[in-house]
């Protein structure tokens, strides 16, 4: 398969994946509602769907390693398919709660096995130099896109249906109740995912495997994983890649916890903010989508990949410290820093991740790719949730954002120094007869030159 065949077929299965999660993001909290269930119920799920995903990050992520990306990723997809039509027609606390852990070990099965099964495809036509960056990028462009696409339809369907002649209204009555207009996008999603695992059956082929039994896999994703993590205390450049990640986390979760109540404050009401928010989180995600198509040229302006990375991370921190400025200050010249600050942060880390990714793929093998890529989204999650709790206990005003722009400047930090690698000794490619099983293949490590 050519590189530009595997670009195409990575945006595509990419835009698939996270089309869903924003057709369900805006409704997802009203319709957990609209059944009746209470505010702190609704954020014990969300900490049961995190506590899933954070849990099997890195088991399935050398799960994809061992047996494969295409089986995984169809996993993810057809759990995710059952835990979105179980939120959107459940009606109890037992079927909702089983709906989001489906989802997070989905979301966890899905975290690296596509961007892994790229450059595999890549590296296999093109060799261990193959350009990567290109490709990495379109995925992140597409996945930013998805997701601004899927929150204006998200958001904007069960509206829809009210109108007129309320066919809202007549859903639910028709189903005594089942099916609510908030429901409608939690389905289409459940549809756009059984599309996403026909065109990962028919689109990503990988070369034939040797068959390795239940207890050959049990044996080789624990060793893949501690191949995994042992990366980031080899690897010089792999530990800035993690470290980088967890500085994205940080800033992220700050930004999003802060977001909706600084809209809401702005336009007076809970109801007014909710929809300026979606219209913010929109152009965030079209921000982040310009910033991961313009990856490339960023390095090539930049010299480089790893300054690219400095500069874009920079270009982020300084949208977070416009945020900090204009916190506690009212008007239209505060209005319009702090909407370039927002622009700026989505803008940078956009930028930021293809080329952060790019190193990340030179420095590790196939044997444990989608493991390392694993580590990298448990690194963001973590920092993300420590910074969470940090920003809650700060003092109102500037603090809060603040914290978002120093973690994002401390991330630029850590590239300020370039380093040059020694080239990643990567096993020749083997014929499937002479291929090992599955626990021999995950153990063979990869090259660790700083």
């Amino acid at each position: 398969m050519t590189p530009a065949v595997a670009r195409r077929r990575f945006a595509v299965v990419t835009f698939l994946y996270w089309l869903p999660v924003g057709l369900y993001l805006p409704a997802q909290v009203l319709l957990l509602t609209e059944r009746g269930v209470g505010l702190t119920s609704i954020a014990g799920f969300y900490a049961v769907y995190s506590l899933t995903v954070a849990c099997l990050e890195l088991p399935t992520g050398g799960l994809s390693d061992v047996i494969g990306r295409r089986v995984v990723l169809v996993a993810a997809g057809l759990l995710s398919l059952v835990g979105l039509t179980l939120l959107a027609l459940g009606t109890t606390a037992g079927v909702l709660l089983t709906a989001m852990v489906l989802l997070g070990a989905g979301r966890a099965l899905s975290s690296g096995p596509a961007e892994a099964w790229y450059v595999d495809t890549v590296q296999a036509h093109s060799g261990p130099d193959a350009e990567l960056r290109t490709g990495i990028a379109r995925g992140s462009t597409a996945t930013a896109t998805a997701l601004a696409v899927g929150t204006l339809l998200g958001g904007g369907l069960p509206w829809l249906l009210g109108l007129g002649p309320d066919l809202g209204g007549r859903l639910s009555a028709h189903t005594d109740g089942l099916v609510l207009p908030l429901s409608v996008p939690v389905l289409l999603g459940a549809a756009v995912v059984l599309g996403y695992v026909t065109y990962v059956l028919a689109a990503l082929t990988e070369p034939p495997r040797a068959p390795a039994s239940l207890r050959e896999v049990l044996r080789g994703v624990p060793a893949t994983m501690l191949d995994g993590v042992r990366l980031g205390a080899r690897d010089a450049l792999v530990r800035r890649v993690l470290l980088s990640a967890g500085a994205v986390g940080a800033a992220l979760s700050v930004v999003e916890l802060l977001t909706p109540r600084r809209a809401a404050v702005l336009t007076g009401g809970a109801e007014s903010g909710a929809v300026l928010f979606a219209a913010l989180a929109c152009a965030g995600f079209l921000c982040t989508a310009l910033g991961s198509n313009r990856a490339p040229l960023a390095a090539r302006l930049a010299r480089g990949g790893e300054r690219a990375v400095l500069l874009s991370l920079g270009l982020a921190g300084a949208g977070a410290l416009l945020l900090a400025a204009t916190a506690t200050t009212r008007g239209p010249l505060a209005l319009a820093l702090a909407a370039l600050g927002y622009g700026l942060v989505y803008l940078g880390l956009g930028a930021a991740g293809p080329n952060q990714n790019e190193v990340l793929h030179r420095r590790v093998g196939t044997t444990v790719r989608a493991t390392a890529l694993s580590v990298q989204s448990l690194a963001l999650q973590l920092a993300g949730a420590l910074a969470t709790l940090a920003a809650g206990v700060l003092p109102p005003g500037a603090a809060p954002w603040l914290l978002a722009g120093v973690a994002l400047l401390a991330g630029a930090a850590l590239w300020a120094r370039r380093a040059v690698p020694a080239p990643l000794d990567v096993p020749a490619p083997r014929s499937p007869a002479a291929e090992p099983a599955a626990p021999e293949r995950a153990a063979d490590g990869v090259g660790t030159g700083r």
